[in-house]
């Protein structure tokens, strides 16, 4: 089996704009940096969808970007990394004359404030300071001698956050929506699969 790859502006904590734009760097095919309490999304216990190709390209379409209101840089497991072990995990290469290629059109996450009441009651509220709102868009073109196809998923989550959590509750925030978008990816592209497919399938 042959699987290659190609390649908060309201934040209290200011640090983390300086980290996330180290973080941008290692965008692409690695695995995000060890050392953080949250586990990868991987997808290896469930059974892989194996297809008569000889070859699965992962091509990583989408360009995180280091500015506001974006934000996905900075996550502990970033989208556009998940998103890669999901087709490591998922898909297999069972030898044909056929190519897949995976494609991540798109993994981003914006921060959007949210307005504040202010005043008293405001001042006495704890209310919610920003949202998140993500967007993962993936494509799986197969091209074989005889025909070909393409499949496609795309999967928005929002999150909101209060204006007093901690670095710790934002990064599980971030987690947990990433794990979201990509449990919707894995059941559409699973589904679109199966049904879309099922010739190459072994």
């Amino acid at each position: 089996m042959q699987i290659a790859c190609r390649s908060l502006s309201r934040f209290r904590l200011a640090a983390l704009a300086a980290a996330g734009a180290a973080l941008l760097g290692l965008a692409g095919c690695e695995t995000p940096a060890p050392g953080n309490s949250f586990p990868e999304i991987g997808y290896s216990h469930l059974p892989q969808l194996s297809l008569a190709v000889g070859r699965i390209d992962i091509v990583q379409e989408y360009r995180p970007s280091a500015k506001p209101p974006h934000v996905e840089h900075m996550f502990p497991v970033r989208p556009a990394a998940a998103a890669e072990r999901w087709a490591r995990d998922r898909l297999k290469a069972a030898g044909g004359p056929g190519e897949l290629r995976v494609v991540i059109v798109r993994a981003a996450v914006v921060e959007v404030p949210l307005k504040q009441s202010g005043g008293v009651r405001g001042a006495f509220t704890n209310e919610q300071a920003e949202r998140y709102d993500g967007e993962m868009e993936m494509r799986l073109e197969l091209t074989a001698p005889e025909a070909s196809g393409t499949v496609s998923a795309r999967a928005e989550r929002r999150r909101t956050v209060p204006e007093d959590i901690t670095l710790a509750d934002r990064e599980k925030v971030w987690f947990q929506l990433t794990e979201a978008m990509m449990n919707d990816l894995n059941e559409s592209l699973e589904r679109q699969v199966k049904k879309n497919f099922a010739n190459w399938l072994r």
